[in-house]
């Protein structure tokens, strides 16, 4: 009996070793051999599935950025893909070490994450299926659909008053109105607009950003995570100092 006792711990003892361990600290992530990030797979530019399924856009190149910093190589980065409402937790409950997944920086976050420097300016922007629609202006009048609850639909009613705002649940509501042209235009992020201007001809963005939302990277709080914090903030700004950022967004089509 006690020899079947010791063999069931060291059968336990090795299914736990097998176990993923996702501890931020660097010093652990480096001990680990590669950086654990959570991203998006279906936002376009930003996050997304190419033709052959692989993880491609311009976080995507962040995070490969972030492990070349590391550990000099630009392939030593596991991806999980996170839900939209699970970016945060997923920070919070050490299941990925950072996340690269279109997460707008704001106050009510920072008390729960800590963040990099923006790595892109998002913001609300408005498409249109009329090229006719160039400005705001000629929009004053006009059916624009927002999505319900979102902070566009302020910005929308302040810098749009005359505009009729048509509610809808998401954005896959909103391209479905706007082909059938139920809609003369629809206010969303940028991004999200940009993406379906490349997956999808006869659509037009409006050349004005309603308003301006910095993208940054989330990473947990603590003392312990500071030199990854700063790793990650050093090598962000100097993405920023020489141009690379840009670049980048450049080359995935971004504004």
């Amino acid at each position: 009996m006690a020899w079947n006792w010791l063999g069931f711990g060291l059968l336990l003892g090795a299914q736990l070793a097998a176990l993923p361990v996702f501890a931020a600290d660097l010093d652990t992530i480096r001990d680990r051999g590669h950086l654990v990030v959570g991203v998006r797979e279906d936002w376009r530019p930003l996050s997304f599935r190419d033709r052959d399924g692989n993880l491609v856009g311009l976080e995507i190149d962040i995070a490969r950025g972030l492990a070349a910093a590391i550990f000099g190589d630009p392939s030593a980065v596991e991806f999980t893909v996170v839900a939209n409402t699970d970016r945060l937790p997923a920070v919070l409950e050490d299941r990925v070490d950072v996340a690269i997944a279109g997460v707008t920086l704001t106050a009510g976050r920072q008390r729960l994450v800590s963040f990099s420097p923006p790595y892109y300016l998002d913001g609300a922007a408005v498409l249109v299926h009329d090229p006719r629609y160039r400005r705001l202006e000629d929009l004053q009048q006009r059916r624009l659909g927002v999505l319900q609850g979102a902070s566009t639909v302020s910005v929308v009613r302040y810098l749009m008053p005359q505009a009729t705002l048509v509610p809808l649940s998401s954005y896959q509501e909103a391209l479905s109105r706007l082909s059938s042209g139920q809609i003369d235009a629809f206010a969303g992020d940028v991004t999200v607009l940009t993406g379906w201007q490349q997956d999808y001809s006869g659509y037009y963005l409006v050349p004005s950003l309603l308003s301006a939302e910095p993208l940054a990277i989330a990473l947990p709080k603590g003392t312990q995570y500071n030199d990854l914090r700063e790793l990650i903030r050093q090598t962000v700004t100097q993405w920023h100092q020489n141009g690379w950022l840009e670049d980048r967004a450049t080359f995935w089509g971004l504004p």
